[in-house]
C-alpha cells in the first residue's frame, strides 16, 4: 500500500497565493470605495450648487415700486423718459444694478440695455442710468448695489433714444411697453408700461 506524502513547501506556496489574492481583493475594494465616496461628494456638491443657483434665481430679484413717464413732449404727445423705482425683493441678497441687464420690448422692436457706467448720468439708446432715492450707506451712489431692504433706486430709460433718434420717438398715448430686469443671479422682474390715452396737460404720468 502506497502512502501519499504531502510536501510542506507546496502548502506554503498555496497559502501565499491565497494571501496575495486576498490582499488584491482588499485593494480593489478600497479603490472602488474611494471612487464611490469621491463621486458621492462631487454629486452632493453639484446638487448643493444647483440648488443655491435655483434659489438665487427666485429670491435675488428686484421688486418694482412704481413706474413713471416724464418729459412729455406736447407737440408729439410722447413720453421721453421712463423711470422705474425698484427695491430688493423680500429675502433677496445684495443686488448689483450695474450688472443688471434690461430688455425693452414694444411695438418697434426688442432692445437689450446695460448700465450706463456713470452714476446719475443721462441714459441713451443702448444703456440705462441709475440714481438713488433712499440709500443710508451710499451703496447705490458708490457701487450701484442695493444692500438693504430700505434702499430705493431709480432705473432711468430714454424711451425716445431707444425707439428712435430724437424728439417725438418716445412712447405715445395709449402705447405699451414691457421692461424685463434680469439681475446677476438670473432673477427676473417684469414691468408692463401702459401710457394713458391722453397726455395733454401732464408733466408726468404713472405708467
Amino acid at each position: 500500500m502506497l502512502t501519499e506524502l504531502t510536501n510542506d513547501d507546496d502548502r506554503g506556496q498555496v497559502g501565499i497565493g491565497t494571501l496575495i489574492v486576498f490582499i488584491a481583493m482588499v485593494l480593489v475594494a478600497a479603490i472602488a470605495a474611494g471612487v464611490l465616496i469621491n463621486t458621492a461628494g462631487f454629486l452632493q456638491s453639484s446638487a448643493e450648487e444647483t440648488g443655491q443657483q435655483s434659489s438665487d434665481q427666485v429670491t435675488n430679484r428686484l421688486q418694482l415700486v412704481n413706474a413713471v413717464g416724464e418729459e412729455i413732449d406736447s407737440t408729439s404727445s410722447t413720453i421721453s423718459t421712463v423711470k422705474l423705482t425698484v427695491k430688493k425683493a423680500p429675502g433677496a441678497g445684495n443686488i448689483d444694478l450695474g450688472s443688471t441687464i434690461a430688455q425693452w420690448v414694444d411695438s418697434s422692436g426688442s432692445y437689450d440695455l446695460t448700465y450706463e457706467g456713470n452714476y446719475d448720468a443721462d441714459p441713451n439708446g443702448n444703456e440705462f442710468s441709475v440714481s438713488e432715492i433712499q440709500d443710508d450707506d451710499g451703496s447705490i451712489s458708490g457701487s450701484q448695489v442695493l444692500n438693504d431692504p430700505s434702499d430705493r433706486a431709480t432705473i432711468i430709460f430714454s424711451a425716445e433714444s431707444i425707439r428712435g433718434s430724437g424728439v417725438g420717438d418716445g412712447l405715445g398715448e395709449g402705447e405699451t411697453a414691457t421692461v424685463r430686469l434680469n439681475t446677476q443671479s438670473g432673477g427676473t422682474t417684469t414691468a408692463r408700461l401702459v401710457v394713458p390715452e391722453t397726455l395733454s396737460g401732464n408733466s408726468a404720468v404713472s405708467l
